[in-house]
């Protein structure tokens, strides 16, 4: 038995596999999965994109209120909240469509098809003069979207070994971006003709991305024996897969679960005060715009590749603890740029309108965005990396979906209620200051994983 299968508290010594070369590395992304992969990460991407930041800009257009626009955000609990749902997803056999399909595209077309009339619906609405059709739309919109990443991410982790994760992960994310770019052209489309055509257009992209269904390959898993019991069935879909990450982790399920709930802290509540940030620095709105619209998106697919390549050629719990180091130094360029605009920017900000704020040129702006959004692609892919290398394939939906809403739900929360009051309590230096500083734990926690931790713990794969 190996050591840390007897003792988990001991230092864990083991005898790594080869480390595949470069040019290994880079073959593994000219299969067909993760072609599929870069598909069906932009069907993931366009769906919120389209219910939040395209739907806000249309209803504020149309003059409703910024209060009425903030109710519409909670449809986003649909992302959140998924896990209560994904256990049916995991198991409930759709009729007709999972003999045909399979349990993972059956669903996925499922959801495809929900996302499709949800933007149908807010396409042909008009909430100028009557918002229950819009918010139909949008709610239909959002819960196609959610079940269609529990769907998404189960065949993810089911279609390539846990060494490919990193790079399914990668793919995942670069089709995730393009959607967003995508999402885009939506205010163009808008903008050229109406709401009517751009929702309509995005709800077409959607449709053919389920077409794309019927051509990407089934991944095997456990079937569920007929003449079970129902009782069993039940059990098997929503208490086991929950127990079974507690019995699989032991008492190591406490440090797992911390480092999944704060890994992202950082980036969250930094990143909910950036645009006021850039407001109160004095930039324009086209050069904010240049720069985190055209220039951003590009490092956070570059970011994206790269960790993808140190996770897979150097492990996860070393890629994440790299992780760590670059949030903390790239939130923390943002404290520089406060601090490069002088006294008065705090001043400025609390409403002294004689107070002088000295704005850091564009190409300040650029190189911290750049950085910081190399450093979320790279951040991001480790992260779900390692959130893949955490489930038991059998369990493939629910148990991703527990640890994503484990972080996403506490994440959210904290950027929420804390973000805010805390920028306006230390000032914007400060604040990013405090923000960068939140990647300490994550650190640590790492660090104690890497140094004490079982093999599946650390993301090796090793069955308890």
């Amino acid at each position: 038995m190996p050591p840390h299968d007897s003792d988990p508290g001991s230092p864990v010594t083991s005898s790594d596999p080869p480390r595949p070369s470069w040019s290994e590395l880079v073959a593994v992304y000219l299969s067909w999965s993760m072609a599929a992969m870069l598909v069906l990460g932009f069907a993931s991407g366009l769906p919120l994109m389209m219910v939040f930041s395209k739907l806000s800009f249309w209803l504020r257009e149309v003059g409703v209120d910024r209060s009425v626009i903030g109710g519409f955000y909670a449809v986003s609990l649909a992302y959140s909240l998924k896990v209560f749902w994904a256990p049916f997803v995991d198991r409930l056999r759709l009729p007709v469509l999972t003999a045909a399909l399979g349990q993972r595209r059956s669903w996925m077309l499922l959801a495809i098809s929900g996302t499709v009339v949800g933007l149908l619906l807010i396409a042909t609405s008009d909430p100028e003069v009557n918002l229950t059709q819009t918010l139909v739309g949008a709610f239909v919109l959002a819960y196609g979207g959610a079940t269609l990443d529990i769907a998404v991410d189960a065949w993810r982790i089911e279609s390539a070994p846990n060494d490919e994760q990193a790079n399914m992960a990668a793919v995942y994310i670069f089709g995730y971006r393009l959607a967003i770019m995508f999402a885009g052209v939506g205010l163009i489309l808008a903008s050229r003709f109406s709401w009517l055509v751009a929702y309509t257009v995005m709800a077409g992209a959607m449709t053919l991305v389920g077409g794309m269904v019927f051509l990407i390959r089934e991944p095997e898993r456990p079937q569920v024996a007929s003449d079970t019991p129902m009782y069993l069935q039940i059990r098997d879909a929503i208490v086991q897969p929950f127990w079974q990450v507690v019995a699989r982790f032991g008492r190591w399920v406490v440090p797992v679960l911390s480092l999944v709930a704060i890994y992202r802290l950082s980036d969250f509540t930094m990143g909910v005060m950036a645009s006021p940030f850039y407001a109160d620095l004095g930039y324009s709105k086209e050069a904010v715009g240049l720069i985190t619209g055209v220039f951003g998106p590009w490092p956070i697919v570059a970011g994206g590749f790269l960790g993808g390549f140190v996770a897979v050629r150097f492990r996860l719990m070393p890629a994440l603890l790299v992780g760590a180091v670059i949030t903390l130094l790239t939130n923390g360029a943002f404290a520089a740029l406060a601090l490069a605009a002088g006294p008065g920017l705090d001043l400025a900000a609390n409403g002294d309108v004689t107070a002088v704020v000295n704005t850091p040129p564009n190409w300040a702006l650029l190189i911290v965005v750049v950085a910081d959004n190399l450093a979320a692609g790279y951040v991001g892919t480790v992260f779900v990396a390692y959130l893949s290398s955490l489930t038991e394939r059998e369990f493939a939906a629910t148990q991703y979906a527990l640890f994503s809403s484990a972080y996403s739900l506490f994440c959210k929360l904290a950027a929420s209620t804390t973000s805010g009051p805390l920028a306006e309590t230390v000032g914007w230096a400060g604040f990013y200051f405090t923000t960068a500083l939140f990647a300490v734990p994550s650190a640590l926690l790492i660090g104690y994983i890497m140094r004490y931790g079982p093999g599946h713990a650390k993301g090796d794969g090793v069955a308890a």
